[in-house]
């Protein structure tokens, strides 16, 4: 999916701080400590291996302005930065934007993966955010307007609906074995939101991010964990980032260090587009 989110732009003081946390950034390494580095030196060029993916990768388009934009963008364009190199974008899809680093067609994913056992197996990440469930309700349903946490729904007085073969299944099962559970097909939305809507369901899970769109859009409900509309659960977690192939040991760490000083500006563009979308 291409998102453009016209009115998004980073923050002024969040570009001020990148820039000036950017300048203590840890130099790059010297020629001949990381193979891949004095590679990318040479070419002129960071290939990064880009599929829109919002918050954090967005395509633009229109035809016009910046073709990519977000968090992963900006974390890519410090290190061509700081490497002296221009960045190009590398376009892949879902099957391939793994394979392009062991066939040396990108030196690096931006495209948001999340952090699997599997991926470790043959990739190294640089994380800097993560994904994790929220579960939301009526707010006029007395069981979650009067809930405190996600555990009082492991009951049996409770309905919860989930999507079958969706990523959440497998948790909600897990996450509330004494709790009525109701499967719904997937229907090509963020979350089975008509069940509760409906009265079918009391609650439902869904990532957090389009959560707040959702909030947005349906008045009425109410969702748990807690305190800053959700965004700080923990619930499936998984951390989310870029990808470099296995065995680069200084130019991994090297990145890693990249992004530590880039983290608070990343971490508001996110919001941001979060909060645009």
């Amino acid at each position: 999916m291409h998102l453009r989110l016209p009115g998004f732009r980073p923050s002024v003081a969040g570009l001020l701080f990148g820039l000036s946390a950017a300048a203590f950034a840890q130099t790059p390494p010297a020629a001949g400590v990381s193979p891949r580095i004095d590679a990318i030196k040479k070419a002129g060029v960071l290939r990064a291996a880009v599929l829109s993916n919002p918050p954090w990768l967005l395509q633009n388009t229109s035809g016009s302005g910046d073709a990519w934009s977000g968090p992963a963008w900006s974390l890519a364009n410090e290190v061509a930065k700081q490497l002296g190199v221009k960045l190009q974008a590398v376009p892949v899809s879902h099957e391939t934007k793994v394979p392009v680093l062991a066939s040396n067609q990108a030196d690096m994913t931006i495209s948001p993966l999340s952090v699997t056992p599997e991926r470790l197996n043959v990739v190294d990440f640089v994380t800097y955010s993560r994904t994790a469930l929220c579960v939301f309700g009526r707010a006029d349903n007395p069981k979650v307007a009067n809930a405190k946490s996600i555990d009082e729904f492991n009951s049996p007085d409770i309905t919860v609906a989930y999507f079958t073969g969706g990523g959440e299944e497998n948790w909600v099962k897990k996450r509330f074995p004494k709790a009525k559970l109701r499967a719904v097909s997937i229907a090509g939305t963020a979350a089975p939101v008509e069940e509760i809507i409906a009265k079918r369901a009391d609650v439902t899970p869904i990532n957090r991010v389009p959560w707040q769109a959702l909030n947005r859009k349906v008045k009425g409900l109410k969702a748990l964990p807690d305190g800053n509309n959700c965004q700080d659960s923990v619930e499936m977690a998984a951390d989310i980032g870029l990808a470099i192939d296995k065995n680069q040991p200084a130019f991994l760490n090297w990145l890693r260090e990249v992004e530590k000083t880039l983290a608070p500006r990343l971490a508001s563009e996110e919001k941001q587009v979060i909060d645009s979308m």
